[in-house]
């Protein structure tokens, strides 16, 4: 297996006032091949989100070390961290939040491709080609988040992350906000770009059927430590920890 992120004794601490500190992510350590689907699974607060903050550097870790493609990226900053992470991109929760409500849903899509110096004619027929890759028409460049549903904005989400061409989409809990009719389109959506782009993934999420279903391998997370992993037959069918177990009774 090619190891395309390799994660290494992460942590991260959050110190107030001048206080002993939480540990919300604690000595995490896993690695991810290229085109491999991970399931990341828990409880709210167990580190999950953090730990997806932590890969993508929006937060900086207390310790520990991440390297994409073998070279390791933890120490980086500016214009050579910038340089690593066009092969990262993340999809959140909340797709409306992550849009600017002042611009269109064309400008965020294609914000990345600006970013990098594509021409302005270029960047609106790319935009429209990635809407429609993610099932929008490309009518919906010109409207505001406010002006479209939940799921088409979580279509556009996608769109966006996939504008510079990344290897790895983290997706944090991308569907749960979503009613159980566009969930599945947007799955639908995941796995064609699964498949068609030989795309890595981080999937986090609570439900477990979608990550049976769509993940190769699985993490569980608890208080900050990963506890349990394997395939997701073996990990939700026959868990070992007693935690798993008790994550795997409750969404029963």
């Amino acid at each position: 297996m090619d190891v395309f992120l390799d994660v290494q004794d992460v942590t991260k601490t959050f110190i107030a006032g001048g206080n002993a500190g939480y540990t919300a992510v604690d000595h995490v350590s896993f690695q991810m091949g290229a085109g491999e689907t991970l399931g990341l699974v828990g409880e709210s607060g167990c580190g999950k989100s953090t730990l997806a903050k932590l890969i993508t550097r929006l937060i900086e870790p207390t310790a520990g070390t991440i390297s994409l493609c073998g070279e390791d990226i933890t120490k980086r900053r500016g214009k050579p961290l910038r340089d690593a992470y066009r092969q990262v991109q993340m999809v959140f929760q909340s797709p409306m939040g992550s849009f600017d409500p002042r611009k269109t849903i064309g400008y965020g899509v294609g914000e990345g491709l600006m970013n990098q110096g594509m021409p302005k004619a270029e960047r609106t027929q790319r935009v429209a080609a990635l809407l429609e890759q993610c099932g929008l028409p490309p009518k919906f460049a010109g409207r505001y988040p406010h002006e479209i549903s939940g799921g088409q904005c979580q279509r556009a989400a996608i769109a966006r992350a996939l504008a510079i061409q990344p290897k790895l989409l983290i997706c944090d809990e991308a569907t749960s906000a979503l009613d159980v009719t566009v969930q599945q389109q947007i799955m639908e959506l995941l796995e064609n770009l699964k498949r068609e782009q030989h795309l890595s993934f981080l999937f986090i999420c609570h439900n477990l059927a979608l990550v049976q279903s769509f993940c190769d391998r699985v993490l569980v997370m608890h208080e900050g430590k990963i506890v349990e992993e394997g395939t997701p037959d073996a990990v939700i069918l026959s868990p070992q920890s007693d935690y798993t177990k008790m994550l795997v009774a409750a969404a029963l």
